[in-house]
């Protein structure tokens, strides 16, 4: 997906647009660390006081990119989804994988959204898209249960399980622990494993 339409959009009269577009050049090129209000007016094309009039600060900012990376991660699953088609898994485990592979290919977007949807609160810019998601994802779990690719039980407490787990897959990846160009095979790996179950059933 190309974020590079700010310059020309701000030539149109959206310049928030146009300044989440250049911040998010800067996440791909050098990491939320080098996000700045001055760096991204001067990409956009704009005197270091215009983005104030849209975002109070760099806070605001990078809350409004992180708003457009999870839209583009949305994108990403559904992508990965429809490319998955009935392969006979849970859509659970493609949509697990597919996470592993976005912080594989994109883990400064990664680490944006850790640091703002893995938090003791969300803000309340992202609320609403973070609750669609989550929607969203306990119906993928409903629905593999129903057709019986997941075994009976709370879809909270399986979601809670996935995320955990392919959260810290991917943190392992983005940390360099896990080798990058052996990561995805891996992560299918433990997917699997997961999926199985690792525990002996009791002897009646």
């Amino acid at each position: 997906m190309s974020e590079t339409r700010g310059r020309g959009a701000y030539h149109h009269g959206a310049l928030p647009e146009a300044l989440v577009a250049a911040a998010f050049e800067v996440l791909d090129e050098q990491g939320q660390e080098r996000v700045s209000v001055r760096e991204v007016a001067r990409r956009a094309g704009v005197s270091a006081g215009a983005p104030f009039r849209h975002f109070a600060d760099r806070q605001a900012l990078l809350t409004a990119l992180a708003d457009r990376v999870l839209a583009d991660f949305v994108s990403w699953q559904e992508a990965q989804v429809a490319a998955a088609g009935a392969d006979g898994r849970s859509v659970m485990r493609t949509i697990g994988l597919g996470c592993v592979r976005y912080a594989l290919h994109h883990p400064r977007r990664f680490e944006l959204v850790r640091s703002r949807v893995f938090a003791a609160s969300r803000e309340p810019e992202l609320r609403e898209q973070l609750d669609g998601i989550d929607r969203a994802f306990t119906d993928l779990i409903v629905a593999d249960q129903e057709a019986g690719r997941l075994r009976p039980g709370d879809p909270a407490l399986v979601g809670l399980a996935g995320q955990a787990l392919v959260y810290g897959l991917a943190q392992m990846i983005v940390d360099g622990y896990l080798p990058a160009g052996k990561a995805e095979e891996v992560a299918a790996q433990v997917l699997d494993t997961f999926g199985q179950g690792i525990a002996n059933r009791p002897v009646q």
